[in-house]
């Protein structure tokens, strides 16, 4: 009993604090405004779990649109330079979609696991801040060229491909789906770095500091300069996404995760998220879609047992709280999830429980980003009405990538016939002993750039992620240099210029393989406009069963990057009569007929 009024004694004077808001950030539309709070002072190995125990909430409104956005507790307010692990700074990320004028209104409540409670008026309120109420004024944004605060949010539900809500252009993306283990990096603070669990795969990403540029972000007197010109070096590709997990604790790398040790699964590490959100907001600013993967393989079951129990709601919580403002990116819940081998994994997650997932962030995430699941398992359990995902992250098991089409095919297939609107991807093309190998290994990638790059766009994917395989060096695991796949990026960026230059209407288009006698080809119609991949082998005149009318023909190197030949012609009688490409007949190529 002595011990319950002691508690409840330090639970009163922790909720009565001094009230003061202070907002830093630009207030333009689509940037990232943030609300810090003198509230109740806290420690990340309190008695009171500041993670727990506390749940800040602020709700932003606007003339059309209200967003309940969850808060977090940023300890002394600096602590990606400090460390800090305790304070009584309390932070909220808003990214306002509309200008004018936004009032927003501050739920602050204390209680046993109160940060999980939905019930809005759980516990008691943190005094006086619990009511506290304020207005910002957003000007219109400012920025151009790849930073995403000129682009505004992506937006995929009921999509097949996303949009960027500012300018309403399709976004495709392509770029590195490994390593797997980005984060397990050197700079970053927190206990992993010498403690016996995969000491070995810890990175520095020495090979990209010469990629660092004058006026990018660090911390702590510099610490950070390679992982951030990691980033600079895959933008200056032209590529546009990178994956990362966020929790293998139970996997092969065992160096990522957010909590403070490798035991406690309530009680964040503050400043090496902090220290996170550094290198995603510089992605961000170059052009980055951040692929959160949440769980590997053998963490499916890791909290609550896989349930949607207080462990998982609250490491939900905090991705979203602490970088669920950033416009460009998707939630999976979970890399290779559910049961898809006898033996393997032990604890898989059952149907019930991957749903029970992405409803939690369809529910709880205030902009709806992109929800997905990966395989292992495959998706046939999700294909009903109570499913929350609004797409698949598809992996494939072939060296050749030849089961990547067929793939894409099926399941968009699938889910149209379930009335189920999904955005497809596929994050893993290849086997895991090779995938996308080095460039010294395979310096022209004609299989991965046929069969998987342009396969994938082919087949209605809305883009790709490049796996390495283990039996290679620079692998899943072990690589901290993207160079190692240089002519491949190169490759993927002439992918993307190609769907942007040609400015297809995508959304209207469709897969047509039949308009071509060729078996090999792939087609894409749609909107009078036709794009033909003739895949390599030897090559004549061909035709194009097309409506009658006058036609611009392009032909383009998939290799080289560049449209090499342009024409036109009259149809009629429903059917185009194509010459063999200009040169190199026996290699791959595109036809644009619009």
């Amino acid at each position: 009993m002595l011990r319950f009024f002691a508690l409840l004694l330090l639970t009163f004077f922790c909720t009565c604090v001094r009230a003061q808001i202070s907002q830093t950030g630009e207030l333009k539309k689509w940037h990232k405004v943030t609300l810090t709070i003198d509230g109740p002072e806290a420690e990340e190995e309190g008695r009171l779990n500041p993670f727990l125990h506390y749940r800040l909430n602020v709700t932003f409104r606007h003339d059309s649109a209200t967003y309940v956005v969850p808060g977090y507790f940023a300890a002394d307010g600096n602590a990606a330079e400090t460390s800090a692990t305790k304070g009584n700074k309390w932070r909220v990320h808003f990214a306002p979609d509309q200008t004018g004028v936004w009032s927003y209104e501050v739920s602050f409540r204390a209680g046993s696991n109160a940060a999980v409670s939905e019930l809005p008026n759980y516990g008691e309120p943190v005094r006086p801040l619990d009511g506290m109420r304020g207005k910002l004024t957003i000007a219109p944004t400012d920025k151009k060229g790849p930073d995403l605060r000129g682009k505004g949010r992506l937006l995929f539900h009921g999509r097949q491909y996303p949009v960027w809500a500012e300018t309403g252009e399709v976004f495709l993306k392509a770029g590195a789906d490994a390593p797997e283990n980005l984060l397990s990096y050197r700079s970053f603070d927190g206990t992993f770095h010498d403690d016996g669990y995969g000491d070995n795969w810890i990175k520095d990403w020495a090979p990209h500091l010469k990629d660092w540029q004058a006026g990018d972000p660090t911390w702590q007197d510099g610490k950070g300069k390679e992982i951030i010109g990691a980033v600079n070096y895959l933008a200056s590709k032209g590529m546009n996404a990178f994956s990362f997990l966020t929790l293998n604790i139970a996997g092969d790398d065992k160096n990522v995760f957010p909590y403070i040790n490798y035991h406690d699964y309530q009680r964040m590490d503050v400043s090496k998220l902090a220290q996170w959100e550094i290198l995603f907001e510089h992605a961000s600013r170059k052009g980055m879609f951040l692929h959160f993967k949440m769980a590997e393989v053998e963490n499916q079951s890791l909290l609550d047992n896989g349930d949607l129990g207080p462990q998982r709601k609250l490491y939900y919580r905090e991705l979203m709280a602490r970088f669920g403002h950033h416009l460009a990116l998707n939630w999976n819940t979970g890399e290779e999830n559910g049961r898809w081998n006898n033996n393997y994994p032990p604890d898989w997650q059952t149907t019930t429980q991957r749903l029970a997932m992405a409803r939690y962030f369809y529910e709880n995430d205030p902009y709806r980003h992109h929800v997905v699941i990966h395989n292992g398992q495959s998706f046939y359990d999700l294909l009903g009405r109570e499913s929350k995902y609004s797409g698949l992250s598809l992996q494939t098991n072939r060296a050749d990538f030849a089961n990547v089409y067929p793939a894409i095919r099926r399941w968009l297939r699938l889910a149209q016939e379930n009335n189920v609107n999904w955005a497809v991807a596929i994050d893993e093309p290849g086997d895991a002993q090779h995938s996308l190998v080095p460039d010294a290994d395979d310096p022209d990638h004609n299989l991965a750039r046929q069969n998987a790059l342009w396969g994938a766009f082919m087949a209605g994917a809305w883009g790709i992620e490049w796996y390495f395989g283990y039996k290679h060096e620079h692998s899943d695991l072990s690589c901290e240099d993207w160079r190692s796949r240089d002519a491949m990026w190169d490759q993927s960026r002439y992918a993307l210029e190609f769907f942007r230059q040609a400015n297809l209407p995508l959304a209207e288009m469709v897969p047509a393989n039949d308009l071509t006698p060729d078996g090999n080809d792939w087609v894409l119609a749609g909107g009078g406009k036709y794009v033909v991949f003739m895949k390599q082998g030897p090559k004549t005149a061909t035709t194009l069963k097309i409506a009658d009318g006058n036609y611009k023909i392009q032909w383009y190197n998939p290799r080289k990057g560049e449209f090499v030949v342009r024409g036109s012609q009259s149809v009629t009688g429903g059917e185009m009569t194509v010459t063999a490409p200009p040169r190199e007949v026996e290699k791959d190529w595109v036809l644009l007929v619009e």
